[in-house]
């Protein structure tokens, strides 16, 4: 089973990368090792799971990952890399932050969870701030309605896969994804007009929707990259009927725009829609 989560990423063009980098990525598209795209979750997931089954559990790989996710347009190469070393670092530290001690030491030893800790603090003195940057957003068991407003409705790609025989729809359907794919030109104008639009009409209320921050990390990439909302391993809570339904991009777009011109009822009716929707899902983490 994947994990319920969804993914928010960023795909870099080849040229973005630093020269020595540019041989390493190049080489690695043209590889037939490599996680192809269809298996890719399943493999970062296997990957994650094997470390945390060890004795003692190895909450963050010992080296980087060497694999990424990319996307070709015409000829153009566009790379995410994993970045499991970063992002598990930084997930732990957020995890131990927000855990009890004693809960923590039952998840972790804990020589093994300051072993963690002080391997990050050296990695972020030795690499500085601009190193802690990731290429990929993980939210589990729905998607932050701020992750909609990058994107368009036009945008959506929708593939049902087909169920397995004899299993609900909770299984890991082949082929079974909701993506949306932008560009970061596009991104950042949609998410700069509703950060407008959050600000003129809520005032300090703007804050809570978490805009302003994606916009910021959106900052941080090439103006030529592609960014990339992929609803993961939550497709497998939802039917054919929920997934095709599902319409967040455009109901977000439709609430930022009734709240822009005036029509409230329908901002609040669309925004409603999509914080119902995404709210039972998550009451489905502590469902018996």
């Amino acid at each position: 089973m994947l994990p319920y989560a969804a993914y928010l990423r960023v795909y870099e063009p080849l040229t973005a990368f630093a020269e020595s980098e540019r041989k390493v990525w190049a080489d690695y598209a043209d590889s037939r090792d490599r996680p192809r795209r269809a298996n890719a979750l399943s493999a970062e997931h296997d990957e994650s799971v094997m470390r945390l089954l060890g004795m003692p559990p190895q909450p963050v790989p010992a080296q980087e990952s060497p694999n990424a996710y990319l996307r070709r347009v015409e000829d153009r190469l566009y790379v995410c890399p994993w970045q499991t070393r970063l992002r598990s670092w930084l997930a732990f530290s957020r995890r131990r932050g927000a855990t009890p001690q004693k809960l923590m030491d039952h998840l972790v030893p804990r020589n093994v969870a300051d072993r963690v800790a002080d391997d990050f603090d050296r990695f972020k003195r030795k690499a500085g701030s601009s190193a802690l940057r990731t290429h990929i957003r993980t939210t589990a068991w729905h998607v932050p309605p701020s992750w909609f407003v990058p994107f368009d409705g036009n945008e959506r790609w929708l593939v049902l896969g087909s169920s397995v025989p004899g299993q609900d729809v909770k299984t890991t359907a082949t082929g079974r994804n909701l993506i949306y794919v932008t560009s970061m030109a596009q991104a950042r104008r949609r998410a700069a007009r509703a950060l407008n639009v959050l600000r003129k009409h809520l005032g300090d209320l703007a804050a809570g929707f978490e805009v302003e921050e994606i916009a910021r990390w959106l900052e941080e990439f090439h103006p030529h990259s592609l960014v990339e909302l992929d609803y993961g391993g939550l497709v497998h809570l939802m039917d054919d009927d929920a997934l095709q339904a599902d319409q967040s991009v455009a109901e977000m777009a439709a609430a930022l725009t009734g709240l822009d011109t005036g029509q409230e009822e329908l901002a609040y009716a669309m925004y409603q829609r999509v914080i119902l929707r995404w709210k039972s899902m998550q009451q489905l983490e502590s469902a018996n």
